[in-house]
């Protein structure tokens, strides 16, 4: 207490003397040892002892508006303290473990200190199970809410308004018993739905305006409470419910700058409304809608009412300009079309209701649930497609005259168990999962694959390769894009005249030990300027950090254009050169090659001795990450369709790798945490910092050696000679790995079962013992089962002892492709068929893509496909740059 007085400025009035239980605002417990202190707003400023925590039966903390600077108090592991206020001061760093070990905590604030470091909400707050309430407005948090909240029973307020905190509202929320939400006004702001509120029955108060929420309001008829929601500038959109507008206790509602549509509501003349002037209510008063138009809200509704909807479904009148609809003459719907928009829902029975409908086009979504039963008795109806989703159930019995398309929903014909609609009735639990669409998405089809999972339609591969070869366009979207320009060679040395803007360096070396070249492309836009990527990443916060590896750490960033990027940054040692060798390995393969099943270079950045590299951005982490980290991590197991998935697009990236890029390449690192997963769960190869050229036919190339333990080849171990068969042998650890759910090399296990290989080997003696190994979350059907037992078998040949007695990856893709399904079209596409015809033949539809091979040449098309059960060979094409570049080059552009 001494050592408090002395630091405050000036010191409290009366602090003074031995008996510091005398001293104003200090209490005392019935031992003697202090219990409270009360500071509040005594102007007082200077920093707090770093050693206040010893003040072991400390109850009550309040220093609440006062001019208190430096370092938060060190309140970890004080067992009596119950309230903390610390509002209004100047404080300046969170000390570690910062309100952790606070067992009996149940007030705290810390409202309006503006100058605090970014910190995020700490997880050990969980020792604080009693916790009442927890204010944390304007105090610079940053990061997720995160998902604790059914450890606090109790808690009745949480404000965190005016920070800069993103992501999803937490599904525990619903587990809590928070009585007032305070979340408005983010910097950037939280997103996602908002369906949790319609859980969270103790609700009076929701201020979570200014964020950039979306979707729906929910049904909100549990929340009898609900005094004051606050609402306003989101992305809201949808019908306000019913049970909004009748709720007991309502007496404030703020809903302006969002685009609700539907009847405008009545509420009560007692609740004070501002409903705002950027709606789309179907009338300028109270009243239902045309029956129509009550009809498609329904529809929209049912997939979440995506913005783009809710802007232009204005009126009372949906054949007048809405986007997605078409009616007749007559003014009655024909078509709603809501095909390849990737909305997440189901399919809406009240479509029924439009009885001049002829098309019901919604392919390529995230739709899930079963085809209304009740649309086969529209009379009109002429086409229903429901491809590539996630249908289940059994198809209705639609005349004969009705083209029904349902092909890519693996689980249509199968009843599934019905699951509870969102906010209509209350959930058993919730998981720890975000309330986004892609969340729902995997919770779906995670929830389904535990039921059955049934055999994958095969489709042709001729027709997929001919697709592909005549859809894909070069597309100029903005993005920064590798441009194949002059290449320059240059020095890796430590450059004196570097800029920071990526920048070509002075050739001269100051070091001996940095003296490898590298290219630069001075012909395109392939060097980033440095300032770019530390605005892109917050000047490479830890905050945005994705990973850390060999070479260096990766970031996570933003470009102006909303491209998201990953950054790999390296800080070069001018003793070694093992770093600056995978840069130049990675700029070069990476420049050469472009495959969908390849992560993409967008670029690059040498400044100083830093390198960095800028690829895209895989939203969904790495393959190793779903195999081995899915409970840590909070993510669902991957479905056997989903690693059957994967393990194909790694084989078709390796493939394009080993025979069908322009150069061939040996990747010599492939693993798990090498491959990168799409927010769609498709994977593509990454880390291309040991890749060495393949050697012509069946020769072998003398390297050092390199890698990871426990998919090294043996002849690569122990000799040091590489062939493409390496990575198939690396490849089949892979397929094991999926197989088992375990890891190629785990030193935990007994030494007899830490090689996966050979443990692998040992176990599955015959077809029968595959099910002794496998990994627990599958619990496959026959069906499936049969599947696995061919995927088994391949990881066997693929792991040969004998590089000879391996396949190539052309054969693992033509193994894996008739797997998994394949996704066929319904339709020619106007232009970019170039006139084939998809019921030609193979050599019927290559001559007629060969005739028009000159009009294809001059839209600028580049394609990066490979094929499964045979190739076409490269068609290369040259085409002279403008005679006013600086230097005239040739542009070379490949058709897999």
């Amino acid at each position: 207490m001494a050592k408090l007085a002395k630091s405050l400025i000036p010191t409290p009035a009366g602090w003074s003397g031995s008996d510091v239980c005398k001293w104003p605002g200090v209490s005392c417990d019935s031992s003697g040892r202090v219990s409270s202190i009360n500071l509040m707003s005594k102007s007082v400023g200077g920093q707090l002892p770093p050693d206040l925590n010893q003040l072991s039966n400390l109850q009550s903390l309040n220093l609440q508006k006062n001019r208190l600077s430096g370092s938060l108090p060190p309140l970890a592991r004080l067992p009596s303290l119950q309230d903390v206020h610390l509002d209004s001061n100047n404080f300046t760093f969170v000390p570690p473990n910062f309100l952790s070990g606070l067992t009996n905590l149940q007030h705290f604030s810390i409202d309006d200190n503006p100058s605090l470091p970014p910190w995020t909400i700490p997880v050990s707050l969980t020792d604080s199970p009693s916790l009442a309430d927890f204010s944390a407005s304007n105090a610079n948090i940053i990061g997720q809410i995160p998902d604790i909240f059914g450890s606090f029973p109790s808690l009745k307020t949480l404000r965190l308004s005016y920070n800069n905190i993103t992501g999803f509202l937490p599904s525990s929320f619903a587990m809590s018993g928070i009585q007032n939400l305070v979340l408005n006004n983010q910097k950037i702001g939280l997103s996602g739905r908002i369906d949790i509120l319609g859980y969270m029955e103790q609700l009076t108060h929701i201020w979570i305006h200014v964020n950039k929420f979306s979707g729906t309001i929910p049904d909100l008829s549990f929340c009898t409470n609900l005094v004051d929601l606050n609402l306003r500038d989101n992305s809201l959109t949808g019908v306000i419910p019913a049970s909004l507008i009748s709720l007991p206790k309502l007496a404030n509602v703020s809903l302006q700058n969002n685009i609700f549509s539907g009847p405008m509501p009545g509420f009560k003349p007692s609740v004070q409304v501002n409903l705002g002037n950027t709606n789309h209510f179907c009338n300028p008063g109270p009243g239902p809608c045309d029956p129509q138009v009550t009809v498609l809200l329904e529809v929209a509704g049912a997939v979440g009412f995506p913005m783009i909807l809710a802007e232009s479904w204005a009126g009372n009148n949906p054949c007048n300009g809405w986007n997605y609809i078409t009616c007749d003459a007559k003014g009655s719907v024909t078509v709603i079309n809501f095909a390849k928009q990737n909305w997440v829902g189901t399919i809406s029975p009240a479509a029924t209701n439009l009885i001049g409908l002829k098309s019901l086009i919604m392919n390529d979504n995230n739709l899930t649930g079963t085809i209304p039963a009740s649309l086969a008795t529209l009379p009109e109806l002429q086409l229903v497609d429901v491809s590539n989703n996630n249908i289940s159930g059994k198809i209705p019995n639609f005349r004969s005259n009705v083209i029904v398309k349902t092909s890519g929903n693996p689980f249509i014909g199968i009843d599934l168990p019905p699951s509870a609609p969102p906010g209509r009735s209350r959930p058993n639990s919730f998981g720890g999962t975000d309330n986004s669409p892609s969340a729902a998405k995997d919770e779906h089809k995670s929830s389904v694959s535990t039921w059955v999972i049934v055999a994958i339609v095969v489709a042709a591969v001729v027709l997929i390769l001919v697709l592909f070869l005549v859809i894909y366009k070069y597309k100029r979207n903005g993005k920064l894009k590798l441009s194949r320009g002059k290449e320059q060679k240059m020095k890796n040395g430590s450059p004196t005249n570097v800029n920071g803007y990526g920048a070509i360096p002075s050739t001269t070396s100051q070091s001996s030990a940095a003296n490898s070249e590298i290219y630069v492309y001075d012909g395109g836009n392939v060097t980033i300027p440095v300032e770019l990527l530390r605005e892109a990443t917050n000047n490479f916060n830890e905050e945005n950090i994705l990973g850390r590896g060999g070479f260096g750490v990766v970031y996570k960033g933003k470009l102006h254009d909303g491209t998201e990027i990953a950054v790999k940054r390296m800080e070069a040692s001018l003793s070694s050169n093992k770093g600056l060798n995978e840069f130049k390995a990675e700029i070069e393969v990476l420049t050469k090659v472009r495959h969908r099943h390849l992560v993409a270079l967008h670029g690059f950045c040498v400044n100083g001795y830093e390198r960095l590299l800028v690829y895209e951005y895989m939203p969904q982490g790495t393959l190793g990450q779903h195999l081995f980290n899915h409970d840590q991590l909070g993510f669902l197991p991957l479905t056997w369709k989903q690693r059957l998935t994967i393990a194909l697009d790694v084989a078709r990236g390796v493939e394009y790798l080993h025979g069908l890029a322009q150069q061939s390449f040996i990747h010599r690192d492939l693993k798990p945490s090498n491959v990168l997963l799409g927010d769609d769960m498709r994977a593509k190869v990454a880390d291309f910092g040991l890749v060495k050229n393949a050697p012509d036919g069946k020769y072998s190339v003398e390297t050092r050696l390199a890698g990871t333990f426990g998919y090294l080849a043996p002849e690569y171990a122990s000799t040091g000679r590489v062939t493409t068969k390496i990575d198939v042998f690396a490849f089949g650890v892979m397929l094991m790995e999926m197989l088992t759910g375990r890891k190629a090399l785990d030193e935990n296990l007994p030494e007899d079962k830490s090689h996966l290989v050979a443990w692998f080997r040992k176990m599955v003696v015959n077809k029968e013992k595959i099910l002794d190994v496998l990994d627990p979350t599958l619990d496959p059907d026959e069906e499936t089962y049969q599947s696995i037992c061919k995927v088994a078998e391949l990881a066997g040949h693929c792991t040969a002892r004998e590089p000879s007695q391996r396949p190539d990856m052309g054969h693992a893709v033509n193994v894996l492709a008739p797997l998994v399904e394949q996704w066929t079209p319904t339709a020619t596409t106007g232009d970019d068929s170039f006139n084939i015809d998809f019921n030609m033949s193979l050599p019927q539809a290559l001559q007629r893509w060969k005739a028009n091979d000159d009009s294809m040449l001059s839209e600028d098309t580049y394609g990066d496909y490979s094929t499964s059960s045979r190739t076409l060979k490269s068609i290369t094409t040259t085409r002279k740059m403008s005679e006013r570049d600086k230097n005239t080059f040739s542009y070379t552009k490949e058709y897999q």
